[in-house]
């Protein structure tokens, strides 16, 4: 009975409009409504990495070699399971010799056999198949627009792979294989038979070769690679399938969307704000029928369903309008979103990411509205009347706090699983609970503050800033709902500005100091000697190392599978570099155990990775299984050290005594420190004299890095710049709800004798003192988690950025100003008598 007297009063009281809750609509639609909208990207790229899975992986089945080609059991098991595909990938010098000089840049190498593409076609331009393009008297290659354009070639041009000289034929426009997040280089594609006379692929080369599989229609995936396992399995293969074609994008795609779906929980928590402040307001505005519900005999339960139910129509009015914006969003931008991504997405409707968002949307509306619900049940009929409900103190009874708690660590929990990233996940939840705590206190602080700084002498004789203080230490502040909105989404700028100018900062500050010009792959071992010797006079050189390199997989730990140990480990996932060394160099840091004498001879001894080691659990007198070109060396560790991996330079998880690798085909791989003036000159006599090695310029590929980084962060600064948008409409509602105040306010004081001008000037600094707490507030919490960031998840030193955090201010300053002068104009345009006359 009492709930159907709440639905008839809330029915009735909502038939008046929606007038009062356009902010907790609006709040509550952007928050949806983002949130929808990157879940939405997020399984439309999933969707599409399933449909494609084949054609990205260029097969049904892949498998990976490194240093060799298959055997032949190996490959007759292959292709027992249907047609195969047999492509040889390695990192080389594209050459091209003019009279005016000789150009030559770093080229990802693909050698293809007749077989390929297993799935899909290979788009070129000039139109033309593949097969033609690489055919002819010279042999023809097809090579990627950008490294046509650095090389200044053009269709028809002749250029130079090792010693082999190659007819350009036609330009990339797409290939149905070649999902990729990173490559040193542009890629050239050539047959792998015209690569014989090249002189590129010796022994000990670095290069990989893979095996595409297309099973006959119809055909059993699993019992397929369960068919071929038994010959593949101990001979250091790696394995894909099409369920993950495109494993190293799916995997970066999948963590920035969940990055970015935590920004969307932030800006709905900024919404949150602006959600509690419209329903507080709300309630405020009802004070009378309230008052008079309770005099007629109201308990205090029918108060609160009458507004729960008005509020639940509501927010699922705007649960709604906001998953509908997020699903329409992805489908009107389908076309920008496919032409951006390297990888395909079906956009479409997932009812997944809409769930989640709905789930999210109920979830922060409840946690938003129960707690001023729960107070104006409790305030008496007659505190009512007196309008005691504007101040809505306290707190809740015991069993309201307890559901807030309640729904609040759903909602972390929901978050923490739903992400994918719980860790993050927690970490944002307690930046954001210890940043709303933080602004609470500060908005506290700066109400008192100002209290204080209005009674100065040195204040009094400047009306403007005087009432503007006592405006922001007054009853009635905006201080509490402007900090608090403004400042949690300037808190995520803050933070993301922060990380962002460290990573810049990092790369500029440590590549002059600390990285190689050239890291040079492929020397073979009778040309190291006098690959160092060019070096030891050439102009500019600083230094060289060198250093022997095979590569190998972790396979075993204490005769167990790695896996089993270590976990998903990175060090686990594909091969690893490994070296042999007599003795440790001048930079070797041995911190536990003792190396291996020189000249020894015994059973294999391993020094590892110190940092490395440690989180995957070794200790000394674990046994290591390493396969190496197909055969398996175990070694024992007797030392660990420490390796720099962010110097750029020389750097191996894995160092063996030069024994245990005794016959092993490898080549050395060498860094140059050199003035960069230099750089070109030293490219030039090596290349020419050694066509076969590949140079890698650290500053392109660093230069490449940085390139990612930025996309990174200009995607997550458009999600937080949807919190911010967010926190402006917050801004927005409270100058609304505060014009009736503002009117009577700037009456009396125009009343008195001030002129519009110091009302204005009294506006202004009023919103500009709150946007100047919530940017510095910002700065602090964003210098903080920046920190965080970069010393326990990047593991990079941290400089505060001062030119960040002086725009954040900034734009708190001007934001709430903007936003509070643009309801100004209505104060000043009443007339004061007008006004006056209404308050009697």
């Amino acid at each position: 009975m009492a709930l159907g007297v709440a639905s008839r009063i809330a029915r009735r009281e909502l038939r008046g409009g929606l007038k009062g809750f356009r902010i907790f609509l609006a709040c509550l639609i952007l928050g949806i409504a983002a949130i929808a909208a990157v879940g939405s990207v997020r399984a439309a790229i999933e969707a599409g990495l399933s449909r494609e899975g084949a054609r990205l992986l260029g097969g049904d089945i892949e498998v990976q070699f490194t240093y060799r080609y298959a055997q032949p059991q190996e490959r007759a098991a292959l292709e027992a399971l249907g047609d195969v595909s047999e492509i040889v990938k390695f990192n080389s010098m594209a050459v091209v010799e003019r009279p005016e000089g000789t150009e030559r840049t770093l080229t990802r190498v693909k050698g293809i056999d007749d077989a390929h593409p297993l799935y899909g076609a290979v788009t070129l331009d000039p139109p033309m198949p593949l097969d033609a393009a690489l055919a002819g008297p010279v042999p023809g290659a097809v090579m990627e627009r950008v490294l046509m354009d650095r090389l200044g070639l053009s269709v028809g041009d002749t250029f130079r792979l090792g010693t082999q000289n190659f007819r350009l034929a036609a330009a990339i426009v797409r290939e149905p294989d070649s999902a990729s997040a990173f490559s040193l280089g542009p890629r050239t594609i050539v047959r792998a038979a015209d690569l014989a006379g090249s002189g590129l692929l010796q022994p000990g080369t670095l290069f990989e070769t893979e095996y595409r599989v297309r099973l006959p229609e119809g055909a059993d995936l699993d019992a397929a690679i369960r068919q071929a396992e038994p010959a593949l399995t101990q001979s250091g293969a790696r394995w894909r399938d099409r369920r993950n074609g495109a494993p190293g994008l799916s995997e970066f795609v999948d963590r920035l969307a969940a990055f970015l779906v935590l920004v969307g929980l932030a800006g709905l928590a900024v919404g949150g704000v602006g959600i509690a402040s419209a329903v507080r307001a709300h309630l405020a505005s009802k004070t009378a029928t309230i008052a008079v519900l309770k005099t007629l005999g109201a308990s205090g339960a029918t108060i609160f369903q009458v507004y729960a139910l008005q509020i639940g129509a509501l927010t699922l009015l705007g649960l709604v309008l906001g998953l509908g914006l997020g699903a329409v969003l992805p489908l009107a931008f389908a076309p920008l979103i496919e032409a951006r991504l390297p990888i395909p997405a079906e956009v479409g409707l997932y009812p997944g990411p809409l769930a989640e968002a709905a789930l999210y949307g109920i979830l922060a509306a409840a946690l938003f509205t129960l707690w001023p619900l729960a107070r104006a049940q409790d305030v008496r009929a007659a505190a009512l009347f007196r309008g005691a409900l504007d101040d809505m103190s306290g707190l809740p009874r015991l069993p309201f706090i307890a559901a807030i708690v309640a729904i609040l660590a759903v909602l972390v929990g929901a978050s923490a699983i739903l992400s994918g990233l719980p860790k993050l996940a927690l970490s944002t939840a307690g930046g954001l609970g210890g940043a709303f705590v933080t602004l609470v206190g500060v908005a506290w602080l700066a109400r008192h503050a100002a209290r204080a700084l209005a009674r100065l002498r040195a204040v009094r004789g400047r009306t403007a800033l005087r009432m503007a203080l006592g405006s922001v230490g007054g009853p009635g502040s905006e201080a509490l709902s402007v900090i608090l909105s403004l400042g949690l989404g300037l808190t995520v700028l803050a933070t993301i500005g922060q990380i962002d100018a460290n990573l810049r900062g990092a790369i500029q500050r440590d590549l002059p100091a600390v990285a190689p010009s050239y890291f040079v792959l492929d020397i073979q071992p009778d040309q190291i000697d006098g690959f160092a010797a060019r070096l030891d006079d050439a102009p500019g050189v600083e230094r060289v190392e060198t250093a022997p390199m095979l590569r190998g997989i972790f396979s075993r730990i204490n005769g167990r599978p790695a896996v089993e140990v270590a976990g998903n480990h990175w060090a686990l996932e594909g091969d690893r570099g490994v070296t042999y060394s007599d003795r440790p160099t001048d930079q070797t840091v041995v911190t536990q155990g003792e190396w291996w004498p020189e000249d020894y001879d015994g059973p294999p001894q391993i020094s590892f990775a110190a940092e490395t080691g440690a989180e995957m659990g070794l200790k000394l007198g674990d046994t290591l299984t390493v396969n190496i070109l197909g055969r398996d060396i175990t070694g024992t560790i007797t030392s660990f050290r420490d390796v720099d991996f962010s110097s750029a330079g020389i750097g191996f998880i894995l160092s063996m005594n030069p024994a245990a690798l005794q016959g092993a085909p490898h080549t050395f791989i060498a860094t140059i420190y050199a003035d960069e003036a230099a750089e070109a000159a030293i490219l030039r006599d090596l290349a020419d004299a050694y066509p076969n090695i590949t140079a890698v310029r650290v500053r392109d590929a660093i230069d490449q890095v940085t390139d990612i980084l930025a996309g990174i962060a200009a995607a997550i600064t458009y999600g937080a710049s949807a919190t911010l948008v967010t926190g402006a409409v917050v801004l927005l509602g409270a100058a609304a709800a505060g014009v009736p105040a503002r009117t009577f306010e700037a009456a009396v004081l125009r009343t008195v004798g001030a002129s519009r001008l110091t009302v204005l000037g009294s506006f202004a600094l009023r919103w500009a003192l709150l946007g100047l707490a919530a940017g510095l507030v910002a700065v602090a919490a964003g210098a903080l988690a920046g920190w965080a960031v970069s010393r326990f998840v990047m593991d990079t030193d941290y400089l505060f950025a001062p030119l960040s955090a002086l725009a954040i201010v900034g734009g708190g300053v001007i934001g709430t100003m903007a936003c509070g002068l643009a309801f100004a104009w209505p104060p000043l345009a009443a007339r004061p008598a007008t006004v006056l006359r209404a308050q009697e």
